[in-house]
């Protein structure tokens, strides 16, 4: 037989054995190509009001290199170890290691760049759609148009030769270093076979997930007023990270093996074929898979995270406007105000006014706040407050000695956790004013403006707000005293109204406010962010599903002796395939469980600080990455039936 014909039976044979490691290089390649065509594109530039657009795509193109080429070589190292016999075999018929060596790189090239021609021929025919996603996310009305960028194919081109070299470099010192009896047992050797579970590794077992619960615990006093200084927060972020992060190293080294062994035990060692196929393997195989599964756990985990935070952000941003601005539009000045109110009657648009005098006054907190954060550049007991009187609000009406704090904020809350009772001093520039507290209430009366985005309201009796303008300290007010609000009708006519304040240059004014802008340009800055986390997640998510099932059909391949004999003994096909639907729950549930476990106590240590939304963004994208995820357990259940059907 000829060289060239053997390369081309060898490929013909990896292409069948192998198929989704080509399915996962025209993936990447293909996304990599979509993503970078969006760098050179344009039509980006209209995303304006964000970072940036060619710098963050740019910014994301470099991890998703990484993420691509560790994957890569991860997979070639599976590849080229399952096919250690065969590499044996040619040495044995007196093949040169450099002769191997080529025939294998001849294998690799076809199947490397063919796969690469493919990915940059679907990356290209996507381009547009994922163009479209964009703008669709960051709300920006232009043109998507299909065009095939040679910037785009040139960086393509050269990132992954440079992959395809590091992968033959690889591929090089391995059978370099490889005598020709390891490469008949490198398979066995890759991961540890059956031993008994030492006292050690039940207690590094239970190290571990007990570090685990305590990093949870730790997270979820993260913001909740336990940590009083701005050191002890920074060093419980090094805590938690560093004990969750060994915590699932020690988890999947020793945990789970006792876990199983309890199990075990309990039954007094009678399990039945299922048990013996589900249980039984994994609990001695994840232990040797203890730092890839920790890094793809870790990483779902920041992957999530990460979504479920930027999507809360882009879900939350039309909350945050009308929390910032109380009216669709918030004009400071009665001129400008008369103006846009006769553009609008103009235009035939209707609305309505609603005008609240604002002033300045500190405010001495110290007996309603929780938290007293130490190493704080300032006394958080002395607030500046925004003070309105009751008489502008319908629905209120306090008596002289009241005072009732207006626009709750989550973030506000957790850092200063503020009481429902106690007495708030208000200072003027000679006089102080002690009201008895009545709490803080959700509701936003005026725009942010004049809070500092942030801070609440202070709503007074009338006779209070009067004394307190007539000694008000000129140091700490703002150049507007009066809220404007201008709400619409019909909500339909919102973006007309917005036109015209825009046409109007009210937009450049730092006095004026409008939601839908506001909301608008939120949407932009996170959408683009959200899109670009979505991609690398996604890529994470495809690869290292990827690598676990190529794991799994490895070890199908190894247990393939075990399923010829439980077949000879009379087991039928779907008494093995339950311990193998098992054993596939458990070996990527317990990974996406984990991951699971660790995003939602992050997001949930630091979600307000992005929204005013958690669970259905969470849970939105924690339900997408779960059925993502679980077709490649499905994938490796159809592998193992393939295996199971062949054993006889």
């Amino acid at each position: 037989m000829r060289v060239s014909e053997l390369i081309l039976r060898n490929l013909k044979k990896n292409l069948k054995n192998y198929y989704l490691y080509v399915f996962a290089l025209i993936f990447s390649t293909g996304l990599y190509f979509a993503f970078v065509t969006l760098q050179y594109d344009p039509a980006l530039d209209q995303v304006e009001g964000t970072v940036k657009g060619e710098a963050s795509i740019r910014a994301a193109s470099i991890l998703l290199v990484a993420i691509v080429s560790i994957f890569l070589l991860y997979a070639n190292n599976i590849f080229i170890k399952r096919r250690g016999k065969e590499i044996g075999l040619f040495q044995l018929i007196g093949m040169t290691k450099g002769r191997i060596f080529r025939i294998l790189t001849a294998e690799n090239f076809l199947i490397y760049f063919a796969s690469l021609c493919i990915g940059i021929f679907i990356g290209f025919s996507m381009s547009r759609l994922i163009l479209m996603i964009l703008f669709r996310i960051t709300q920006v009305e232009t043109e998507a148009d299909l065009r095939f960028s040679s910037e785009a194919f040139l960086q393509t081109f050269v990132v992954f030769s440079i992959i395809f070299g590091l992968i033959m470099l690889m591929n090089y010192f391995f059978i370099k270093r490889q005598s020709i009896l390891s490469l008949f047992r490198v398979v066995s050797t890759t991961e540890s076979k059956m031993k008994n579970l030492s006292l050690w590794e039940m207690f590094i077992g239970l190290i571990g997930i007990l570090l685990i619960i305590v990093g949870y615990f730790v997270s979820s006093k993260l913001f909740s007023g336990d940590i009083t200084s701005v050191t002890n927060l920074f060093l419980a972020m090094v805590f938690i990270l560093g004990s969750v992060i060994i915590g699932t190293y020690l988890f999947y080294k020793g945990s789970v093996s006792f876990v199983f062994h309890l199990i075990r035990k309990q039954k007094k060692g009678y399990l039945n074929v299922q048990e013996v196929l589900s249980l039984s393997t994994i609990m001695f195989r994840m232990r040797s898979n203890a730092l890839l599964l920790t890094i793809i756990t870790t990483v779902s985990a920041l992957s999530i995270g990460l979504l479920s935070l930027s999507y809360i952000a882009y879900y939350s941003a039309e909350a945050k406007a009308r929390n910032y601005v109380a009216a669709d539009f918030s004009i400071n000045t009665r001129e400008d105000a008369e103006m846009f109110t006769q553009a609008l009657d103009k235009h035939q648009v209707g609305y309505r006014t609603t005008t609240i005098d604002v002033i300045q006054a500190e405010g001495n907190i110290e007996q309603i706040i929780g938290n007293k954060m130490e190493g704080m550049n300032f006394d958080p007991t002395i607030m500046s407050l925004a003070v309105i009187s009751d008489s502008a609000i319908t629905e209120l009406d306090l008596s002289k000695d009241e005072v009732l704090l207006t626009g709750y904020n989550d973030l506000l809350q957790k850092f200063m956790g503020l009481k429902n009772t106690g007495t708030i001093e208000l200072i003027g520039k000679n006089k102080r004013v002690p009201l008895t507290y009545l709490g803080i209430e959700k509701e936003y009366y005026i725009s942010g403006y004049f809070t500092n985005g942030g801070t609440p309201v202070a709503v007074v009796d009338d006779e209070i707000f009067e004394a307190l303008m007539d000694d008000i300290d000129p140091s700490l007010q703002r150049e507007s005293s009066v809220f404007i609000g201008i709400d619409l009708k019909d909500d339909e006519e919102i973006a007309e109204a917005d036109g015209i304040f825009q046409e109007l240059g009210l937009s450049k004014n730092r006095l004026h406010d409008s939601r839908f802008e506001i909301s608008n340009n939120e949407k932009k800055n996170m959408g683009l962010i959200m899109f670009i986390v979505g991609f690398l997640g996604l890529t994470f998510l495809i690869t290292s599903g990827c690598i676990l099932y190529f794991k799994q059909m490895g070890e199908s391949e190894e247990e393939r002796p075990n399923y010829n004999i439980l077949r000879k003994l009379g087991f039928s096909q779907s008494d093995l395939l339950k311990g193998i639907k098992a054993k596939q729950i458990f070996n990527f549930g317990i990974p996406l469980g984990i991951g699971l476990l660790h995003s939602y106590f992050a997001v949930q240590s630091g979600w307000f600080l992005f929204g005013t939304e958690i669970w259905t963004p969470m849970l939105i994208v924690m339900a997408l990455y779960t059925v993502l995820y679980s077709i490649f357990g499905c994938l490796s259940v159809i592998y193992y039936k393939k295996v199971i059907n062949e054993a006889l």
